[in-house]
């Protein structure tokens, strides 16, 4: 097994904002004052945290970029939104993180449900939001949200999925995530996902259960900003890459070899290198605007 490890120093520093349900975590690590970085907001995949980024922080940081790990609400440290919260939910802690670190516009990226969010929040906020990256987008049809709702389906699974003897509920997922990687994340790292997945004061079910629900593809029409569609063809919704590209072909679009949903532990560096070449082609062209 390759065992990869969790986050060495130098550590995030970790933040709260007052937000619109409460107190946002966050976390970041990058050039700051004078030598500031381009501000670039990470929104993590469901059920995860901003630890979910725990790999590619330094790599972020040494490209020259500040990097901002969000926990979206009900997950990590954050506060729940009321009620069963929505995509839209979890893109409005955006400004109150940016504004919290006095930053006016910055970069966003976004993983699966966080791709999801990321998206939401360049329509609601695009005068905070300057470029747009949507790492592994998820553009359900009426088949799959039926399947995803239906009594015997993921969502039944997930509410199902509570405190068992033993940690069983633990272990259960713990197992999941080991197939989904296929061996090549340490036991460690694979147990650091089972306690990000049950840390958050949310429902664990809620995070999926507004992915589902949320209607990505006319949503993409509406996205003013440079865009790219980022994906690894190892990721189990890769498809879902290639189609929104289909509907956005002016966005940049960019795929890693191989992988999983745990990208960012598995090729941080080369992650870390689409994520800076993007970024700073955007900089170079808005320095060219003005």
């Amino acid at each position: 097994m390759n065992a990869i490890s969790p986050s060495k120093p130098p550590y995030p520093r970790r933040h709260y904002a007052d937000g619109p349900f409460g107190q946002v975590h966050f976390q970041v690590l990058g050039p700051d004052g004078d030598e500031a970085g381009m501000p670039l907001v990470l929104l993590h995949q469901a059920p995860m945290t901003s630890g979910q980024f725990d790999a590619v922080y330094a790599p972020l940081a040494e490209r020259g970029f500040r990097a901002i790990g969000v926990d979206m609400p009900g997950f990590g440290m954050s506060d729940p939104s009321p009620g069963v919260p929505t995509v839209a939910d979890f893109a409005q802690v955006v400004p109150a993180v940016l504004d919290a670190l006095g930053i006016g516009r910055a970069a966003l990226l976004g993983h699966h449900t966080g791709a999801l969010a990321a998206n939401e929040a360049a329509i609601l906020f695009p005068e905070r939001i300057h470029a747009l990256i949507l790492n592994g987008p998820l553009l359900i049809d009426e088949d799959a949200r039926a399947q995803f709702l239906a009594p015997g389906g993921l969502r039944a699974w997930e509410q199902g999925l509570g405190g068992r003897e033993h940690a069983a509920h633990m272990a259960e997922l713990f197992d999941i995530r080991d197939r989904m990687a296929g061996g090549s994340i340490g036991y460690d790292r694979l147990s650091d996902y089972v306690v990000q997945a049950f840390i958050g004061r949310g429902a664990f079910w809620h995070g999926h259960n507004a992915a589902f629900l949320y209607d990505q593809e006319p949503r993409l029409k509406l996205i003013t900003q440079p865009t790219l569609i980022l994906s690894n063809t190892g990721d189990e919704i890769y498809p879902h890459a290639l189609r929104a590209h289909d509907v956005r072909p002016d966005f940049a679009f960019a795929a890693l070899e191989g992988g999983g949903v745990d990208i960012c532990d598995q090729q941080p560096e080369a992650w870390a290198d689409i994520v800076a070449g993007f970024l700073n082609s955007v900089r170079v062209r808005e320095t060219a605007e003005t």
